[in-house]
């Protein structure tokens, strides 16, 4: 269903209790695990998930790792907005 490597392979589908059979496409919430190796980042004027994830992983693809490692925002880009200028993130290392 999802491409090997992807942050969602082993991410469960819906299905009823007693018989297991789909009650809907789709899947499951995925577990967001303790982020490894944490660094922190404050945020400039003109941060961006994208670019501060070419900047740490060499590659803006992998912003969600950002976003996973700051569970008190409810959306990815709050982490980044003017009212954060000045206040520290996380940034999450890469896991083997």
């Amino acid at each position: 269903m999802f491409k090997k490597n992807s942050r969602y392979e082993k991410v469960r589908l819906f299905t009823s209790k007693e018989d297991a059979t789909h009650v809907f496409n789709g899947i499951r919430p995925r577990t967001i695990e303790q982020a490894p190796g944490v660094i922190q980042h404050t945020v400039k004027a003109g941060d961006r998930l994208d670019l501060l994830a070419r900047h740490y992983y060499n590659d803006d693809r992998l912003w969600w790792r950002i976003v996973d490692a700051n569970p008190d925002f409810f959306y990815g880009h709050d982490l980044v907005s003017e009212e954060m200028e000045g206040q520290v993130i996380l940034i999450p290392g890469i896991r083997e």
